[in-house]
């Protein structure tokens, strides 16, 4: 996405139409649309006939350019689970990774990257642990590597806003639950990591369904709403969007207890099980 956007600024600048551009390296301007929303692969021998094209001839920059290409093919950690996971997911976790922030609502469970083993097995074997198979592990797997972008030196800022049923639905049993509930007792002790309920009194008034914002440090990158759903999921790039859904989750914030009291109500909930 950020070479797209580069390549797309060029091309603006020098006034060259997508058709043009596309011509240029025997190829479609729908190919040339896709290039610059980072939607499709890159060739170097296309990326380099673009910058003569857009007359970009210092060598220093169009190495750098090819260097952009090499990173942008290189597959990520997830590629090996492509069999397991649509495209996309694919493309989430990619993005996911290059996050500088994370901010997620969720009504039903508690977030992929703060979930323990037994929690994403039980989610993921769809309540029936016990008829797991090497698929069902496989996907636990992905959700657990997710978990260690956590962890980086550099970790993104996450921001976590749940319902206050979630702390009600002993997803696995109440042994899995428990253990549950302590990882997101441990977890909110990291100084980048916020967990916010929302009580039941004010449940359903600011949101109507889950979703999770993806902020990125790039100026090039923009930033996206991801909404999934039972046959894929949506990603919102325009403005727009972002910003209402920006406001819901600051309506969220608002209505939810503050990080320390909702480690306090999960404290409580935990020690009632």
């Amino acid at each position: 996405m950020v070479l797209g956007t580069q390549l797309r600024r060029l091309r603006e600048r020098e006034g060259v139409t997508r058709a043009e551009a596309g011509y240029s390296i025997r190829a479609s301007e729908s190919k040339i649309s896709r290039m610059e929303l980072g939607r499709v692969g890159f060739k170097e021998r296309d990326v380099v006939d673009l910058l003569t094209m857009y007359g970009v001839d210092d060598p220093e920059e169009r190495a750098a350019f090819v260097e952009l290409v090499k990173q942008s093919n290189q597959p990520g950690w997830w590629n090996r689970y492509n069999d397991l996971m649509p495209r996309w997911f694919d493309d989430y976790v990619g993005l996911e990774e290059a996050s500088q922030r994370i901010q997620t609502y969720e009504l039903q469970f508690v977030p992929g990257l703060l979930q323990t083993e037994d929690y994403a097995r039980a989610i993921v074997s769809h309540g029936r642990p016990e008829s797991r198979d090497d698929d069902v592990e496989r996907r636990v797997a992905i959700r657990m590597r997710r978990q260690k972008l956590l962890n980086r030196p550099e970790a993104p800022r996450l921001w976590a806003v749940i319902d206050e049923s979630v702390l009600h639905r002993p997803i696995g049993g109440r042994k899995v639950f428990k253990e549950q509930l302590d990882k997101l007792l441990e977890m909110t002790t990291m100084s980048h990591i916020s967990l916010q309920v929302v009580p039941y009194r004010l449940s359903g008034y600011s949101a109507e369904g889950a979703f999770t914002l993806l902020r990125f440090a790039e100026p090039e990158l923009p930033n996206i709403v991801y909404i999934e759903h039972l046959a894929g999921a949506l990603y919102l790039e325009k403005l727009a969007d972002f910003e209402l859904y920006s406001r819901a989750l600051d309506r969220l914030a608002v209505d939810a207890e503050t990080p320390e009291r909702s480690r306090t109500t999960i404290a409580k909930v935990r020690a009632d099980l």
